[in-house]
């Protein structure tokens, strides 16, 4: 799955020790650029992602998986990074796009191809 938004905050990492060695943990918030926002906290386990390039209002595409498990009756649910991807900060605005040639309202390429017979060029 896969969740796009801007790193709102970085937590503290945590590390311990369980029966199956070392382990740590590090979350971050992330704010999605939905029309309606959602604050997601998704955790780094071992390192997965490099963080130390990330700072808050950091723009990310972040593959993750949700997870849920049962103890004691009660449910918990775990969000956790395995990649993710700095958006490009040089992505033209809405606003800033060329004006297209007057009258060249058409695509460059023919829609219908003149012979049925023909595969596609890709």
């Amino acid at each position: 799955m896969e969740v796009k938004g801007k790193i709102i905050e970085i937590l503290e990492p945590k590390s311990g020790q369980s029966a199956r060695g070392s382990w740590k943990k590090q979350d971050f918030i992330l704010e999605t650029d939905d029309s309606f926002p959602k604050k997601v906290c998704i955790s780094n386990w071992n390192d997965k992602v490099d963080l130390a390039a990330l700072k808050p209002g950091s723009e990310v595409n972040a593959h993750i998986n949700i997870e849920s498990r049962e103890y004691n009756g009660n449910w918990y649910t775990d969000v956790k990074v395995w990649k993710m991807d700095l958006v490009s900060a040089q992505a033209p605005q809405g606003g800033n796009l060329p004006e297209p040639p007057p009258g060249d309202d058409l695509p460059p390429w023919n829609l219908e191809p003149e012979d049925s017979n023909q595969d596609l060029p890709f």
